[in-house]
């Protein structure tokens, strides 16, 4: 009796979980200037889910406008974001909301004191986090 079940159980997770799987594109699909704009994801593109996909995707619209300068910050907050744990995700996205509730004629102030506090992690000899590659 309990077999039926797990089979049941089996193909309604699939059915669900199948458009998903279906709509995620592989990098081989991704078009000359999709793959130039997230080159630096070329390892992980395919294990991506497809909802992340399109979230990037979104940004290759603005990168053919780019200057080169700009490109290449593009791609280094690229790997440097790839590389990060989801704990460090999910701080980065906690300290970027508090940042847009401070006041922008704040914002400089804010930043400056940003700096001030890693210049003196960097003088104590406390590492900055970096990302696990």
């Amino acid at each position: 009796m309990r077999t039926p079940h797990r089979l049941l159980a089996l193909i309604i997770v699939t059915l669900l979980y199948l458009p998903a799987l279906l709509a995620a594109k592989p990098w081989t699909e991704l078009t000359p200037l999709q793959q130039e704009a997230l080159a630096p994801l070329v390892k992980n593109w395919d294990s991506l889910p497809e909802k992340r996909q399109q979230h990037l995707l979104k940004y290759v619209k603005h990168y053919q406008d780019l200057p080169p300068a700009k490109r290449k910050r593009m791609h280094d907050q690229l790997v440097a974001w790839s590389g990060l744990t989801p704990e460090q995700h999910r701080r980065a996205r906690e300290k970027y909301k508090a940042f847009n509730q401070v006041p922008p004629e704040k914002r400089e102030q804010v930043r400056q004191m940003v700096r001030e506090r890693e210049a003196n992690k960097a003088a104590s000899g406390v590492a900055p986090i970096t990302p696990v590659r």
